[in-house]
C-alpha cells in the first residue's frame, strides 16, 4: 500500500556534481574561479550532446555562469565527497572554495573562462546556450564541447571504465557511493555469450548457486 504525500522533489538518486566556474565581479578586475554543488543536473540530448543544470538565483555562480556563458561539470569521486558537500553550503563570494578545499582550478578544454577541477575524475566543458526561468531555480541548457577524463579510468582497448571511479550520489539528502553492477543497457534480452563478456562475474556466481 502507498501513501499519498505533497509535491516535492522527490525523484531520487540523482547524480551529484560539483560545478566549475569563473568571472569578474564589478568591485574587483581580478577572475576568481569557484564550485558550486549542484544535484539537479541532467542529459538533455546527444546530437549534439547538451546537459542541464539548475541553480537559484540568489547563488553567487549563478552571476558567474551568466557573465561567462560557460561552465564545467565535474563528476564527483569518494575522495571528493567531502569537499563536494562543503562547496555546497559555503558561498564562493565570501572565500576561495579551490583553495579552502585545496583543489587545483585546471585549463578546461575550449573553455575562457571556466576551469575545471583537476581531482575530479571526469570533466565536461560546458557551452550555455539558453536559460529557463523556473520559479526557485533558473536552469541552465548548456552544449558539451569537451571532456576530459582522468587517463587511470582509460582501459588498454581504450574504453573509459566509469565503473573503476568510485563516484558519487546523491538520494534524499545524504551522499552514497554507486554499488554493485546489476545489469547493462539491453541485458534482460541478452544472449548468455553477451552475459558472459560483459557481467563474467554474474554469471560465475548464478552458476555456483545452481
Amino acid at each position: 500500500m502507498k501513501i499519498e504525500m505533497s509535491p516535492s522533489t522527490m525523484l531520487n538518486p540523482v547524480p551529484v556534481v560539483m560545478i566549475s566556474c569563473a568571472g569578474k565581479k564589478p568591485e574587483r578586475e581580478e577572475m576568481r574561479p569557484n564550485i558550486i554543488t549542484v544535484a539537479w543536473a541532467g542529459t538533455i540530448n546527444s546530437e549534439p550532446p547538451m546537459v542541464s543544470i539548475s541553480v537559484r538565483k540568489s547563488r553567487h555562480s549563478h552571476e558567474l555562469i551568466c557573465s561567462t556563458k560557460e561552465f564545467v561539470i565535474n563528476l564527483v569521486s569518494e575522495k571528493l565527497a567531502k569537499a563536494c558537500d562543503y562547496c555546497g553550503v559555503r558561498s564562493g563570494a565570501k572565500e576561495d572554495k579551490f583553495k579552502k578545499m585545496k583543489l587545483t582550478a585546471d585549463v578546461a578544454p575550449k573553455m575562457k573562462y571556466a576551469p575545471q577541477i583537476k581531482e575530479a575524475p571526469v570533466s565536461i566543458s560546458c557551452k550555455l546556450k539558453d536559460i529557463i526561468e523556473l520559479g526557485s531555480h533558473d536552469m541552465f541548457l548548456a552544449e558539451v564541447v569537451a571532456v576530459s577524463v582522468d587517463e587511470k579510468l582509460i582501459d588498454s582497448k581504450g574504453k573509459i571504465r566509469l565503473d573503476k571511479a568510485k563516484l558519487v550520489t546523491y538520494c534524499h539528502g545524504e551522499y552514497f557511493t554507486i554499488g554493485e553492477l546489476l545489469g547493462f543497457f539491453g541485458y534482460s534480452v541478452a544472449s548468455k555469450e553477451a552475459m558472459k563478456r560483459r557481467m563474467p562475474g554474474k554469471m560465475t556466481k548464478k552458476s555456483n548457486k545452481k
